[in-house]
């Protein structure tokens, strides 16, 4: 299967990176446009890819991209509004709220193909004794965040401590753009935070409860601050 990159230049680079690890990958670079310029009659000569990423920041682009008719995940997404539009056009676009947060659960057979190795992550921990020996990710996300939060977690205990350090990396690493008034790196610490702590727990550790309530708090937390907008 192969993947395209879509980009303007500004996002991308760190998921074609991963993702040639594992598929053939194309960076396809298009020109930059003012997202405030409208784009009539664009013209979209791409080469052909089974499936397409657009870290695009026009939404002109992405319509564009999206007349193509091929699977299509949205790194940059323009809101409720704009993702049922494009797929009216083409139903095999998807916009999730982060690229961390992909699951193979759409029935579109490309991009649950690329879920299975990049999205939401999956942990394997190895205990030693009461420390965290090692680290195993079995999906990642496609920026690399992923690999980031394992190397530090390396032969530390668990405690809120290391587990906000643990977000901090992650977060550090996250290539999320950031646009609106909420962050979508604050979510991908949470998304991380929680596919940590079930590894822990597949591994038999013991949690303090404390913990599984920081994690708890969290979400909440940033689960308000989406309604108040």
């Amino acid at each position: 299967m192969k993947v395209g990159i879509l980009t303007d230049g500004k996002y991308g680079d760190r998921a074609f990176e991963n993702i040639s690890k594992v598929f053939p990958c194309e960076w396809i670079q298009l020109e930059e446009a003012p997202r405030t310029a409208v784009l009539d009659d664009y013209n979209l000569n791409i080469p052909e890819c089974d499936l397409y990423i657009s870290y695009l920041r026009h939404p002109d682009q992405v319509l564009a991209a999206a007349e193509l008719g091929k699977p299509m995940l949205l790194g940059i997404s323009f809101g409720g509004g704009f993702l049922r539009q494009v797929r009216k056009i083409n139903p095999k676009v998807f916009a999730f709220p982060t690229m961390c947060s992909t699951e193979p659960q759409t029935g579109v057979p490309e991009i649950d193909e690329f879920a299975r190795h990049f999205g939401r992550p999956v942990f394997e921990a190895h205990l030693d004794n009461e420390k965290i020996g090692r680290l195993e990710v079995l999906r990642s996300s496609p920026c690399g965040s992923s690999e980031a939060g394992s190397k530090f977690i390396k032969g530390k205990s668990v405690s809120i401590p290391v587990l906000q350090e643990f977000a901090l990396n992650v977060c550090y690493e996250c290539r999320a753009p950031r646009f609106g008034k909420t962050c979508d790196k604050e979510l991908s610490g949470i998304i991380h935070l929680k596919a940590l702590v079930s590894s822990l727990e597949k591994a038999g550790a013991t949690l303090d409860p404390s913990i599984l309530e920081f994690i708890d708090n969290l979400e909440r937390d940033y689960q308000n601050r989406l309604k108040k907008g």
